[in-house]
């Protein structure tokens, strides 16, 4: 009898399916990141005024809001005081570069002086022999300072930074008239820069201060009489410089203040 043939089995290996590539992990990323968009939406719908103001405000100057206004590093949502001297120097170019591309004012830009100082950014309005910014003798703004003002007003009310406004004289007696000096007049002067500022937007509890210091820190001391020693001050106090107690108030200083 024939020997029986082996039986040979063969077994065959089952395999997975075909590598299906990475196309789902960019539609789950755009997933998520869709996701997340809602989620940020849905967080500004339900956001105080003030941060969707400083939200709109980046978008629509990423180069000036975005740098000035906007949330702390704290995550508080309050605006953020410029306050380093990096900070300054943008804010001061800024503003050159403003005055500049205005024909009128660059006509006056040298008797426009802005400086970065301890204190923070200042801002100088200087007099000539004929008067610039303000009419002869009066505390009533031309419309060259007022359009000068305006301008300012427009980069200065998106800083949470207090504002200190100093009006100056000459050593020219204003009049013979005791009850109307050369104190009262510096003083009217820095008053008539804040009724403006604050009528071009700058809040009402952002000008700390106001003063009058009539003839006493001349710009030129040794001609007491020389025409820039007439001059309107305004300061962006830095973030050390602030003054918290005197918040909300405003000081005239002058010969009443001395009694």
């Amino acid at each position: 009898m024939a020997a029986k043939a082996p039986i040979i089995v063969i077994k065959k290996k089952g395999s997975h399916a075909g590598h299906h590539g990475g196309a789902w992990k960019v539609a789950y990323a755009d997933f998520v990141t869709a996701l997340m968009a809602l989620f940020i939406v849905l967080w500004l719908m339900n956001s105080s005024e003030k941060v969707k103001k400083a939200v709109a405000g980046y978008f629509n100057d990423p180069m000036g809001t975005g740098l000035l206004l906007g949330t702390t590093v704290t995550g508080t949502g309050e605006s953020t005081p410029v306050g380093t001297r990096q900070d300054l120097e943008k804010l001061k170019e800024k503003l050159e570069q403003q005055i500049q591309a205005n024909p009128e004012l660059k006509k006056l830009s040298k008797q426009i002086e802005i400086t970065v100082t301890p204190e923070g950014l200042r801002i100088e309005l200087i007099e000539d022999k004929n008067g610039t910014f303000y009419e002869s003798g009066s505390a009533h703004l031309s419309s060259k300072g007022q359009d000068l003002l305006a301008l300012l007003a427009t980069e200065l009310k998106k800083l949470p930074n207090n504002l200190l406004i100093e009006g100056h004289t000459d050593a020219t007696k204003y009049s013979q008239d005791a009850n109307y000096s050369n104190w009262e007049l510096s003083a009217d002067r820095a008053n008539s820069a804040r009724r403006l500022l604050q009528a071009d937007g700058v809040r009402d509890n952002q000008v700390t201060q106001v003063r009058g210091y009539a003839d006493q820190l001349l710009r030129v001391t040794d001609n007491p009489y020389d025409p820039s020693n007439r001059r309107i001050s305004i300061l962006v106090k830095n973030q050390l410089s602030q003054l918290p107690d005197l918040k909300g108030t405003a000081m005239v200083d002058g010969p009443e203040a001395a009694k």
